[in-house]
């Protein structure tokens, strides 16, 4: 079994204005795909052949660079295009939005959170809403292509929401303006998504 690429649910230019159909085709088929395929790659022939990708990343500290790299570039790319969404859905609602509530104190104060955490990542990587095993919910970030999945990363859990601060998801259009990225995302997350994943 080998890992696949996976078609998005909506096409290249659904996201705009916020984000462009060059920045998302380039992100997709030339970043996801390398580390798709890279991933495969790097598995191929090992024990970690066939195994599921949060398998192999819960023990990517015993692994090579090559598989902590693609790895989590395979699965951090996964879980961006689906908690993304044209136009957005609406805000955090139900358990999820009590759940924000009762961890940040309100919405606004978990999204002012979310965004440092984007926003003050230095170089490239990754900024979670993060669902810890005892279900409470934490904002981390982690550099390059870390996860909370990795038992490398400062907080473990399960990433529920997570947005992409390498340049290529966002330079087209923003250049070095990541704050202004970090503020459309917003506009685009599909909240039904990350609640489904928050009760899963």
């Amino acid at each position: 079994m080998s890992f696949e690429l996976p078609k998005l649910d909506y096409a290249y230019n659904a996201l705009e204005p916020q984000i462009d159909a060059r920045t998302m085709e380039i992100h997709h088929t030339k970043h996801h795909a390398a580390y798709t395929n890279k991933l495969n790659e790097a598995v191929k022939g090992t024990n970690l052949d066939g195994k599921t990708i949060e398998e192999v990343l819960a023990v990517v500290d015993k692994q090579s660079a090559a598989v902590r790299n693609n790895g989590g570039g395979f699965y951090n790319h996964n879980l961006y295009w689906k908690v993304l969404t044209p136009g957005g859905s609406g805000k955090p609602v139900g358990e999820l939005k009590t759940a924000i509530e009762r961890d940040f104190g309100s919405v606004e104060k978990f999204k002012a959170e979310f965004s440092n955490a984007a926003a003050t990542r230095f170089g490239s990587g990754w900024a979670w809403l993060v669902k810890e095993n005892n279900s409470k919910l934490v904002v981390s970030s982690t550099p390059n292509q870390d996860n909370p999945l990795m038992p490398v990363a400062d907080v473990k859990g399960t990433p529920i929401l997570g947005i992409d601060v390498w340049e290529h998801a966002y330079y087209l259009n923003y250049q070095n303006r990541r704050p202004e990225y970090i503020e459309a995302f917003w506009a685009l997350i599909n909240w039904d998504v990350v609640a489904d994943y928050y009760k899963k």
